[in-house]
């Protein structure tokens, strides 16, 4: 299944930025308050869930499995932060503690990766559904995410702290483009994995009708997933000064 392993340069520049982003997400969780661990955990979690493009084991099915259901649990993550954050805008309260979210995170990880090795392996299309749940989701939360950011600016509007919320709108919209690009591509099953895997089994690709609608596509979707790894890095750079 060498057709999942398909690493190219855009890749590496995309792993780059969201290695800088989730490292700064980790650090920022560490050092900062409750409330914003969540937030910065699943900003970090987009980080670990690109790895498997790195990985020279990357072609065994059940981690690529796993790889893409850490994507899809990173923005659910991300969602509840930026959910606790608005009730904390609202009524500065803050319910747990942060090592009840990272027990929380380890625990669900274990589960899924437990889920995926009692299962059987899964095969290349199995493996396509999963990464088409993680886009659906993505996107869907995405949107979900803008709202929150939306009223949480309206909250502390005034406040310096708005202006960071700001960026993470930006980020989200550049997400949304990313992840969106992709699943259009998978939808019509325009996307390189795809048209790899069709080659592998002797099946002929009949696209060229769509070269320019796909180009573009992947462009957007190539262009985005780096310029979100970038302006989530410069958002967490910004909030860090921000909050020392």
């Amino acid at each position: 299944m060498d057709f999942l392993h398909n690493t190219s340069i855009i890749s590496l520049i995309q792993i780059s930025c969201w290695l800088i982003a989730g490292l700064l997400s980790f650090y920022f969780s560490v050092g900062n308050a409750r409330v914003w661990t969540s937030i910065s955990m699943g900003f970090f979690l987009i980080f670990v869930s690109r790895l498997y493009l790195l990985a020279p084991w990357a072609d065994y099915p059940r981690l690529a499995a796993i790889h893409y259901i850490v994507g899809t649990v990173a923005i659910m993550i991300m969602t509840h932060g930026f959910l606790e954050y608005y009730v904390f805008s609202r009524t500065l309260e803050v319910s747990g503690s942060k090592r009840s979210v990272y027990l929380s995170i380890i625990g669900i990880l274990i589960g899924s990766a437990v889920f995926v090795i009692i299962n059987p392996i899964p095969t290349y299309v199995i493996l396509r559904h999963i990464k088409m749940i993680e886009n659906s989701t993505w996107l869907f939360l995405c949107i979900v995410n803008i709202e929150l950011v939306r009223k949480i600016y309206l909250q502390i509007k005034g406040s310096p702290m708005a202006n960071g919320f700001i960026a993470f709108g930006v980020v989200f919209l550049f997400i949304f483009l990313w992840k969106g690009a992709e699943l259009y591509l998978q939808v019509y099953g325009w996307d390189m994995d795809w048209q790899a895997f069709l080659t592998t089994v002797g099946v002929p690709s009949t696209d060229e009708e769509f070269r320019m609608r796909i180009g573009f596509s992947r462009a957007v979707r190539d262009l985005a997933g780096i310029f979100s790894g970038l302006s989530a890095a410069l958002s967490f750079v910004y909030l860090y000064r921000l909050l020392r």
